[in-house]
């Protein structure tokens, strides 16, 4: 990415979250006092994106009330990731920047991180995948990368061979792509698996065969912890607290 390239965002909110036993939409739960998805704007604003666009599908009367000033876009059923970012690109038509896609529940990828991810984003490079050394690499999907660095596939643990089950660098499920790459691959992705879901995660694939290069950024992996129930959310509010501590932040 140049830097003169505008950043666009694309923040994934529509799933029901049911995991939180709760009434109150996933990404509406606080952590440090803040909604999870008041932490990614917040930090998508200190990064001076010039669009925030969340995609909302169920409960999406309580994110718009919560934030009624946020672009959003319904995704009336829930198709996949791939499926939410072609919704939320419509809205994006004529933009020529980096489209950078997060989570709503994944509240503290840091704006250097962000940057750095979109700023593998070049004439050569239309799509970086974020992945991260996890202490227990359980069932994540792994980034399998060349000599060179580059990635050459995204591989689902339960796909994935005993070598590439070896392998510690995984997907975090963030990525950044360049506009132009990202409206001509999404009509590409498709729905023939086992949930007929689009993935976004197919797009590395397709960008791959189509001659881009496909780069990876590294995260702190507190960084790319998701919430998806009560219990982690009370343990990422222990290990934020804790952090503080260490740093002398009160």
């Amino acid at each position: 990415m140049t830097a003169t390239q505008e950043i666009a965002a694309i923040v994934l909110a529509a799933g029901k979250g049911t995991r939180m036993g709760s009434e109150l939409h996933k990404v509406l739960h606080l952590l440090d006092g803040k909604p999870l998805l008041g932490h990614v704007l917040d930090t998508l604003e200190a990064v001076n994106a010039s669009h925030r666009l969340v995609v909302v599908g169920a409960g999406r009367e309580q994110v718009i009330s919560a934030y009624p000033d946020i672009d959003t876009v319904i995704q009336e059923q829930q198709l996949g990731t791939g499926h939410a970012v072609r919704i939320a690109s419509e809205a994006l038509t004529g933009f020529q920047g980096t489209v950078l896609v997060l989570y709503g529940d994944v509240p503290l990828v840091s704006a250097q991180t962000m940057l750095a991810l979109c700023g593998k984003i070049n004439a050569q490079t239309s799509v970086a995948v974020l992945g991260f050394h996890p202490e227990d690499a359980v069932a994540y999907g792994r980034l399998v990368t060349g000599l060179d660095g580059t990635l050459e596939r995204i591989v689902e643990f339960a796909d994935a061979t005993g070598d590439e089950r070896a392998i510690t660098f995984c997907n975090s499920g963030i990525l950044a792509v360049r506009a132009d790459a990202l409206f001509d691959l999404l009509p590409q992705i498709r729905n023939d698996n086992a949930k007929g879901e689009y993935y976004l995660t197919d797009m590395v694939a397709l960008a791959r065969r189509a001659g881009h290069r496909v780069a990876t950024a590294v995260a702190d992996p507190f960084e790319v912890t998701g919430v998806n129930s009560q219990a982690e959310l009370a343990a990422l509010e222990a290990a934020l607290q804790a952090r503080r501590a260490l740093e002398g932040v009160s």
